[in-house]
């Protein structure tokens, strides 16, 4: 059984943990709390990541040190450089494969499908950093000091998924109006948590995955009214409401709201065509991704229970 570090245990880093767990894996879960999945495979260590030193001592004899972290959206500039340094120093030290979940940040505004080609030219400060983790553990792979890959995914949905449509199908599915800063009907690819788990570990263990990042394999992309209507209908709840925020309103909001400004960087996101090419993980790596249906299914299933208790 091969020992796996995973540092962080929000939807991914749990998901992660529970697939390498159920194939009979060691796990180490390292977070500030000890928190993380409960299962006699996984062992669950309370520790400051941030610590070179401590997360090495935790690393040593890993086959993978899996950066699963996310810190406070606000906080990125800040808490992200020295955890990125951390994790990357204790890699090169143990001799662990770091594979890490990006995400699409670094490329900034596009106006064509998304490749592992396309140029980082985020201009924006969480691209930025985003663009500078992963300049600094290429840099190491090249330089034969650490051997790293990096997977990167859409806007994450599923159970446990963060991103604006997780905010969204709750409220279509209580048959109530959404206001968002969202272009409806620009088609936009969603990854679902689970197929980002499968490909960092498929990442992680593929020599031929390592020195480069991977798309996560995504189904093809849909509106975000295409995905709210699909769940309405197989809820059996009546047809979404759904009215566009202009973006004056966005930014007015972010004056109190930290998390709001932070959304200004990434409005574009949700402002048109937002399409992901993911082919090259699947050619390569062999992930499929997980059909829509089946994804919404589990969504409408998932924020339903908490209503039928």
């Amino acid at each position: 059984m091969a020992l796996h570090v995973i540092v962080g245990a929000g939807p991914v880093g749990t998901a992660t943990a529970r697939l390498l767990a159920e194939r009979g894996e060691r796990v180490r879960v390292v977070t500030r709390r000890g928190t993380g999945p409960q299962h006699p495979a996984i062992e669950r260590i309370a520790a400051d990541a941030g610590d070179a030193d401590r997360l090495t001592a935790l690393t040593e004899g890993a086959l993978a040190l899996h950066n699963c972290a996310n810190p406070a959206y606000h906080r990125w500039a800040t808490d992200w450089p020295p955890l990125a340094t951390a994790l990357l120093t204790a890699a090169e030290r143990s001799g662990a494969v770091l594979a890490t979940v990006g995400n699409l940040y670094g490329y900034g505004p596009v106006d064509a499908p998304m490749t592992e080609a396309t140029p980082p030219a985020a201009t924006g400060t969480k691209g930025r950093i985003r663009n500078r983790m992963w300049a600094d553990a290429l840099a190491a792979h090249r330089a034969g000091r650490a051997r790293v890959t990096e997977v990167r995914g859409s806007d994450y949905i599923g159970v446990g998924g963060t991103s604006l449509a997780m905010m969204v199908l709750p409220r279509v599915l209580a048959g109530q109006r959404v206001f968002l800063p969202v272009h409806w009907d620009a088609p936009h690819t969603w990854t679902y948590v689970p197929d980002v788990a499968r490909t960092l570990v498929a990442a992680a263990t593929d020599a031929r995955a390592w020195g480069r990042a991977w798309h996560v394999p995504s189904p093809p992309a849909v509106s975000m009214r295409e995905l709210a209507e699909r769940a309405a209908t197989r809820a059996g709840a009546p047809a979404p409401r759904l009215t566009r925020m202009p973006y004056p309103v966005l930014w007015a909001a972010g004056v109190a709201n930290p998390f709001a400004r932070e959304l200004r960087e990434t409005a574009h996101q949700f402002a048109g065509p937002f399409v992901l090419d993911s082919s090259a993980a699947t050619a390569t790596l062999g992930v499929e991704p997980t059909p829509l249906d089946r994804i919404v299914d589990e969504m409408v299933a998932g924020l339903r229970a908490p209503a039928l208790r």
